[in-house]
């Protein structure tokens, strides 16, 4: 962490925030105070990385510093000066066989790499430490080679002579200049064109009493004008749509800070008098006006689905996030080959299936029953029941238990979904 810190205090456009964790359980409550205050994260390693990938509430870009060659061979070096231990009678983890062999041969050095317990995203740290212990009990290994430090620490319990492999400074130079030439891409993405659309049902805050041609009229000067100051609040441009409609353009960035990273409904001063009750919103992020109010509409008509009150995303590379301001807010896409390919199988549509993946994901689990799954998704139980069913019949999910919140009430069945998500 210091030798990280020290090379991104050289880089003047980065101000950097320490974060360190002793155990990987701490990881998630550590940094969920600072996801949205942060533009980027970088990791120093894999695991955490992959810790907070999965657990998928973080949106802005992720990076991790590998453990490059030079990284290594110093390790290598260091090993063989130390103890004159051959590579066979060491045991890795972390790298693929074929990259440590290849990074041995280009030292011109041709030995097999027999013991290598390769992983991809999140491992445990008593996973790694008894792959190496084993095989140090056994005799086959005299030392381990670990890029996880809490594995490292449980090796030493253990009385293993271990070695640990820190990032060099190259590894962690090149992720630095990766951050900040992202952080100019954002920049350029967040003077994106943005478009909201917009659907005031001005009717419903007008009196029986008082109903009339002219009441209608008045009240849809009253929303107009405060949509206007709305617009010139956000710097945008307000077009009318039609009877209550109406189209705002503007840029990716103002509606990413007024709507927190799109969780929330903006309460401006300008808005806050018209009842959000009676507002409907889709807003469309794209690369050409067009493809912004093409996906402003993508994004009204998955709001109007849910009901009166809904704001939605769709971005441009077509993921749709919403509802804002709901605790069932989740994101999701049809651009997936294999969701579509599900879909075949299935009666179940592309954008129901990403829906469920993206409820799995938030919920941290690959366990639901029908009552969830109406919740998260805004729909009836009978609705739900019907999706986990049809994805029972496809061999897809599976019943595995049942559990019953009302001693009268009718037993929820509790379905274990098969495919990945």
């Amino acid at each position: 962490m210091e030798m990280i810190q020290n090379i991104a205090n050289e880089y003047k456009e980065l101000y950097c925030v320490p974060v360190v964790y002793w155990d990987e359980d701490e990881i998630i409550d550590l940094i969920r105070p600072f996801i949205h205050q942060v533009d980027m994260w970088l990791f120093s390693g894999q695991v955490p990385y992959s810790i907070v990938k999965e657990w998928g509430e973080v949106d802005c870009p992720m990076f991790y510093v590998p453990h490059t060659g030079a990284s290594l061979y110093r390790t290598l070096l260091h090993i063989y000066y130390e103890r004159q231990i051959p590579i066979h009678q060491l045991s890795f983890d972390t790298y693929h066989p074929s990259e440590i062999e290849r990074l041995l041969d280009e030292a011109g050095i041709c030995e097999r790499v027999p013991h290598v317990k390769h992983y991809q995203g999140e491992i445990s740290a008593e996973v790694l430490a008894q792959y190496h212990y084993e095989l140090w009990k056994q005799g086959v290994t005299k030392a381990a080679v670990t890029c996880l430090r809490t594995a490292h620490l449980e090796l030493q319990k253990l009385g293993v002579p271990v070695y640990r492999v820190l990032p060099a400074r190259s590894a962690v130079e090149s992720v630095m200049q990766m951050i900040i030439r992202t952080g100019e891409m954002l920049r350029f993405q967040d003077a994106q064109i943005a478009v909201q659309m917009i659907e005031v049902d001005s009717l419903s805050a007008i009196s029986s009493e008082t109903f009339s041609t002219d009441e209608i009229y008045k009240m849809e000067m009253k929303v107009t004008e405060k949509l206007l100051r709305y617009a010139k609040k956000i710097q945008g441009s307000l077009k009318t749509a039609g009877p209550g409609r109406y189209v705002i353009f503007t840029t990716r960035g103002v509606l990413k800070d007024i709507t927190d990273h799109y969780r929330i409904i903006p309460a401006m001063d300008e808005i806050e008098h018209i009842d959000h009750e009676m507002v409907t919103c889709g807003i469309g992020i794209g690369r050409t006006a067009y493809e912004a109010e093409i996906h402003a509409g993508k994004a009204f008509l998955h709001a109007k689905k849910y009901g009166r009150g809904t704001w939605m995303v769709v971005f441009d590379d077509d993921t749709i996030v919403g509802p804002l301001g709901r605790s069932e807010q989740i994101r999701y896409s049809f651009d997936c080959a294999e969701l579509q390919a599900i879909s075949q199988k299935t009666n179940l549509s592309v954008a129901t299936l990403s829906k469920l993946s993206a409820i799995l994901r938030k919920l941290g689990k690959n366990e639901i029953n029908a009552y969830e799954l109406a919740t998260n998704m805004q729909i009836l139980p009978r609705s739900a029941r019907r999706i986990l069913n049809e994805l029972k019949h496809k061999g897809l999910a599976e019943v595995i238990g049942e559990t019953n919140p009302y001693p009268r009430g009718r037993p929820r069945k509790i379905y274990r979904i098969f495919y990945d998500y």
